[in-house]
Order: C-alpha cells, then sequence, then structure tokens
C-alpha cells in the first residue's frame, strides 16, 4: 500500500511553499544568466552558449562567428550628456540589435560598453555582412530622443570558430580584433581568425 500522501489537506500548503521556492530559486538561476542594465545574456551566461555552440559545430561542421561591438565614444557620452544618458545608449542599442538580429541569434553584455553576438551556422564573410546590417541599423536609429545631435556608432571585432577551442579563446580574439578595429578609428570593422599550428601545414606537405 502507497505511503504517499495523496491530497492531504495539511500538506498543500507545504506542497505550495516549496513550488513558490522553486519558483524563486530558477528566477534567481535566471537572474544570474542576464545583464541588469540591459536585460540581455552577461558575459558568463554568453560565454555558456559559446561553448554549447563549439559542441554543436563540432558534430556538424557547421561554422560559426562570434562578435564583440564597442560602443564609440562611450567615456564622450558619459561626459557629455551624462550617466544615466549613457546607459540609456547601451539599453537602445540592446534593444535595437535584439530586434533585427535573427532569432537563433545571441546577443550579450560583455563588458561596461561592449556587447557579445553568437552567430550561429555563418561564414566569416556572412559575419561581416551580418554585422554591416547591424551598423547600419543602429546607425540609422533616431538618436536624437536620446543624444540629441549625435549620432551613436560602434566598432566591431569578428571571429570564426576554430577546431578544439574554449570559448574564452574565442571571445579573447574577438576582443582582440575589436581592439585592432577601434585604432583605426570609430565605426570600424576587423576580422581575426585563429593562426593554423605550423605541424598541420607540415602534415600536408607530407
Amino acid at each position: 500500500m502507497s505511503t504517499e500522501c495523496q491530497g492531504c489537506p495539511a500538506c498543500e500548503p507545504l506542497r505550495a511553499q516549496l513550488a513558490e521556492k522553486d519558483k524563486q530559486i530558477a528566477a534567481m538561476s535566471e537572474m544570474m544568466r542576464h545583464d541588469v542594465l540591459t536585460g540581455v545574456h552577461n558575459r558568463r551566461s554568453l560565454a555558456e552558449m559559446v561553448d554549447d555552440e563549439l559542441l554543436r559545430s563540432s558534430r556538424t561542421g557547421q561554422p560559426f562567428c562570434f562578435a564583440v561591438i564597442g560602443v564609440d565614444g562611450m567615456k564622450d557620452i558619459n561626459e557629455r550628456y551624462g550617466r544615466l544618458k549613457g546607459d540609456l545608449v547601451l539599453q537602445t542599442i540592446a534593444r535595437e540589435s535584439c530586434l533585427l538580429l535573427r532569432t537563433l541569434d545571441r546577443f550579450g553584455r560583455i563588458d561596461e560598453d561592449t556587447f557579445g553576438i553568437i552567430l550561429p551556422v555563418t561564414w566569416l564573410h556572412q559575419g561581416v555582412l551580418a554585422m554591416n546590417r547591424l551598423n547600419a541599423f543602429i546607425a540609422g536609429f533616431d538618436w536624437n530622443t536620446v543624444t540629441d545631435g549625435r549620432t551613436v556608432t560602434f566598432s566591431t571585432g569578428l571571429t570564426t570558430n576554430a577546431p578544439a577551442e574554449k570559448a574564452e579563446g574565442m571571445i579573447e580574439r574577438a576582443l582582440k580584433a575589436l581592439g585592432e578595429a577601434k585604432a583605426v578609428g570609430p565605426n570600424n570593422m576587423q576580422t581575426l581568425e585563429q593562426e593554423l599550428p605550423a605541424s598541420l601545414f607540415a602534415a600536408m606537405d607530407d
């Protein structure tokens, strides 16, 4: 005979409390994966998704791209318009980017003024086209409602996955490409791929 309580009135409050606690734990777990200011994924969450995409790519052979975009002149924006307007710039870029990107793409905040974008099933040249579209879309936003008299742009570092690498390696490579783009000037893009080991070329020559 089963000893499990079936509909015991005394147990109903306990069940309700446990269910509510489970909801709270799930909500806290979800909050830990998202950026407080913009509501998009945070760096930790984004890195986990890059790792997932690396595993998927190794199974399917389909490449993907990872982009890092950095707001141009963010320090000057904060100084000229104030921190609240600066936060609104970041929130606007996050919202507008998510509107344009595909449903399978993933968008998150990496640092104060930088965001990361996962572009699944995307070759490098396709990633360049996608980021150019996003750049034009963001530049075309009516920034007078946020930063009166100033159009906000971003620079981009773009990379594609390489065999047997980890998420942080891919993210750091994209950040390096972003640094190279910003060194050229605002509203620029640089691509950077992982260098293939010399042993691979030696094997090809044999």
